[in-house]
């Protein structure tokens, strides 16, 4: 009778999946051509090692071991597959499509996957959801909400991704210096989504999942490193290290989420502040217009340096959410830029910005907008309908600390 795994044995497959999966995966594409069918593969390595693990032990290189699993399961699939005669050469030699000559221009095998998931062939939003979801193994549902569109769409822009790779004959090969710029905007927008998803879990009892926005601030910096004179590149991880300074301080020692007013600021990581400075620096300076990722760096330090929350530079704030809105008209920047408009102007001026923006579809399921509708009815004294914002923001947040904290703001109204 075979033993079930053990909980360590569990644990470092759940480790080596957090760290290794986008190494496996990016093995075994080489052997397949094909994403479903790696996926697939290493899926079924995970699989297979809490049971091999459970019996010889936890190898000393897990990744190495899931590699040569992964590779093996998708050899045997080819060679049952019934078109064996057009793959007989990946049985010859796994890894057959070239890579350019010489050293490769993006040395981290996580950044690689990325930087060819991100195929210019491919619409930006599909880039998006399928690198999110194989190289960063991000949950459909969580694409949907980082999205802000249905989990069918999400999970249809993966489908027709995938279908399109095929259908295009995208090479599976590794990006040469060349392919780099026409792929960094999608690069950068999944890595800000991928720390999104781990600074605000989307669903959960928990606030954050500090796994996942490290791993997202480590490809941050590996592409900053790759592309060392992209000012986008900067205010990235400028933005991240900004908004990672305070992640010791945003709940409190019962597990309650800290609104920024409450935080304690002589926690925050100086040193983090101090490196998002010099990067933000660097990147609004220079001809042209800053880009998106800059100016929301620059406003994130902002808060970060402000030595209390009364002392937070709210028309300078405002200031950078009107040029943001301006390059990126985004349905969540005009909600951001509206919290601004409320500290400058007052919540009355704020509030027809709020209605605007309920008949954006985009903004249906978004529980930040009746959340910030609710505080400021709650700050004009109108009760009764910020107690009815509050019970809609409630019932569209999936994460417990907000719901929690969302809860507390309706029972404060009686």
């Amino acid at each position: 009778m075979t033993s079930p795994p053990s909980p360590a044995v569990r644990r470092a497959v759940a480790d080596a999946h957090r760290r290794e999966w986008a190494r496996v995966l990016a093995a075994t594409v080489r052997v397949t051509r094909d994403l479903d069918l790696a996926e697939e593969c290493v899926q079924d390595a995970y699989e297979a090692a809490l049971g091999a693990w459970t019996r010889g032990g936890v190898p000393d290189r897990p990744g190495a071991w899931l590699t040569t699993a992964a590779r093996h399961n998708a050899l045997d699939v080819l060679r049952r597959a019934a078109k064996l005669r057009s793959k007989q050469h990946l049985l010859v030699e796994p890894a057959t499509e070239p890579d350019p000559p010489g050293d490769p221009v993006v040395r981290d095998d996580r950044l690689r996957l990325v930087f060819l998931c991100c195929h210019p062939a491919l619409a930006a939003e599909a880039r998006i959801a399928l690198t999110l979801r194989l190289v960063c193994g991000v949950p459909t549902a969580d694409i949907a909400k980082a999205l802000l569109v249905p989990v069918p769409t999400a999970a249809a822009r993966i489908t027709r991704a995938k279908k399109k790779i095929v259908a295009a004959g995208v090479p599976f090969r590794l990006p040469s210096a060349a392919d780099l710029p026409d792929r960094l905007d999608a690069v950068l927008t999944v890595i800000h989504l991928l720390y999104t998803t781990g600074h605000t879990a989307p669903a959960g009892p928990a606030l954050t999942r500090d796994d996942i926005a490290v791993r997202a601030l480590d490809l941050a910096r590996l592409l900053l490193d790759l592309m060392p004179d992209e000012r986008e590149a900067k205010g990235l991880l400028a933005l991240l290290l900004a908004d990672h300074a305070r992640r010791a301080t945003r709940t409190a020692a019962d597990g309650r989420l800290l609104p920024l007013e409450e935080q304690d600021r002589s926690a925050w990581d100086r040193k983090a502040i101090a490196e998002a400075h010099g990067l933000v620096v660097s990147a609004l300076r220079g001809a042209g217009t800053p880009g998106r990722f800059a100016l929301q760096a620059a406003i994130a330090l902002l808060h970060a340096t402000a030595p209390a929350y009364a002392d937070t530079d709210w028309e300078q704030i405002l200031v950078l959410y009107d040029e943001l809105l301006r390059i990126w008209p985004s349905p969540v920047v005009a909600l951001n830029r509206s919290v601004a408009v409320a500290m400058v102007h007052g919540p009355a001026a704020a509030l027809p910005e709020i209605e605007d923006l309920e008949r954006d579809e985009r903004l249906a399921a978004y529980h930040y907008l009746p959340a910030v509708k609710a505080d400021l009815l709650r700050r004009l004294g109108r009760t009764p309908q910020a107690a009815a914002a509050y019970e809609r923001a409630i019932a569209l947040t999936a994460n417990g600390a907000e719901r929690a904290f969302l809860t507390r703001r309706l029972a404060d109204l009686a």
